[in-house]
Formats: C-alpha cells, structure tokens, sequence
C-alpha cells in the first residue's frame, strides 16, 4: 500500500487543520516534517520531501498551500516516478504570500512545468492566497484536473475546515484515475489538462 505523505504549508499545519485529521484517521498517512516551518527555504524544505519520498517508495502526497508549491518543484526532478498522484489543496500564490508575509519564505518563482504524475487541484473562489482566475492558469500549466469548492476561502481551520472527509474520497478518485492512466502515470502533460465535476463538501 502506498504511503500518504502529508505536507503543509507555511507555519505548518496546526491543531484542528483537515492534514492533522488526516493524520489521524488515515493509518497509511505520515507527516513530512519542516526544520522550520516559519522560514521557508525552497532547497530545504524539498530536500526533506525527497528524502521522505525515498524512504517511503511508491507515496501519494497531500499538500496544503506552499506544500502544494514544494510539490511542484519536484516536476523535473528523477524520483518522481516514485509518486503516484498529489492531491494539492488551495495551493497559494508565491506574490501573494510574499505581501502577505514579507521575508518569511524563499521560493523562488511560481513553478509552471506540467506535473509528471496525475494531480488534482482543490480550490476556492475567494482564496486570498490565490484568485481563482490565477488558480485555472495554474491547473492548466501543471496539467492538474480542477475542483472548485465555491467560497471556501483557503480551506483551511478559519474558513471550517477541520475534519475534512470528502478530501479522503478526493484522493481515492485521484488514485482511480492514475490506475487508469498506468503505464504512461509519468507522461502526463499539460495539454490533457480537464476539470472534473466533483462535489466536495467540509
């Protein structure tokens, strides 16, 4: 059984986020641990999601905001063979975060290569992380299907989003579909890009 790899974003993830619940309820989920959670540095931060990569094998991740971003860096990297999907969840803008957090992360520029392994992209209509004009252009250069949850802000504790169980059923729909596309998980391009119709409630 493939390993859940759970990874949160700036700050991390805190009591009562849906990625603790997760971690909770979910026996295969593990959490990919930041030395420092307050500073982000794109080479360590992905230095320590490879290394949980390898150590796991064959891994589904499960990224909140900035993760969602540190999971795209890993686009032209060798062992992404090794991942199976990522669910990535009202991934943030890189502007937006430096305004809203000035000198706290060191990410570089916004990731735009197509994701060589199916991903699902959950966003909002009124993220203040991300537009949702900006989130389309996003889904459609990483090639990652979209689901739109409505006004759920950043789908996070302060928007109501605790347990969140329908993110479970996501990611079972997600490894259905890269059972479907196996063998070619790692040639998906950009260009095969579509949105799914999936209610997804709190």
């Amino acid at each position: 059984m493939a390993k859940t790899l759970i990874i949160p974003g700036l700050f991390g993830s805190g009591a009562g986020h849906w990625q603790r619940h997760w971690l909770d309820d979910q026996q295969q989920a593990t959490l990919v641990e930041q030395e420092d959670w307050d500073h982000p540095v794109l080479t360590g931060w992905r230095d320590a999601l490879e290394r949980a990569i390898v150590r796991h094998g064959v891994v589904d991740l499960v990224a909140h905001s900035l993760g969602c971003i540190l999971v795209a860096n890993l686009a032209r990297r060798p062992l992404t063979r090794q991942i199976r999907s990522a669910l990535l969840v009202a991934p943030c803008d890189l502007d937006v975060t430096e305004r809203l957090h000035p000198g706290s992360i060191e990410f570089g520029a916004m990731p735009e290569q197509p994701l060589p392994f199916p991903s699902l992209i959950v966003g909002s209509l009124n993220d203040p992380y991300m537009s949702f004009d900006r989130l389309r252009h996003v889904s459609t250069r990483w090639g990652s299907r979209l689901v739109d949850l409505g006004h759920a802000g950043h789908i996070n504790v302060a928007s109501g989003f605790g347990r969140w169980q329908r993110g479970y059923d996501l990611l079972t729909v997600l490894n259905g579909i890269a059972r479907r596309e196996e063998p070619s998980v790692n040639a998906v391009q950009a260009s095969e890009k579509r949105e799914v119709s999936v209610v997804a409630g709190r």
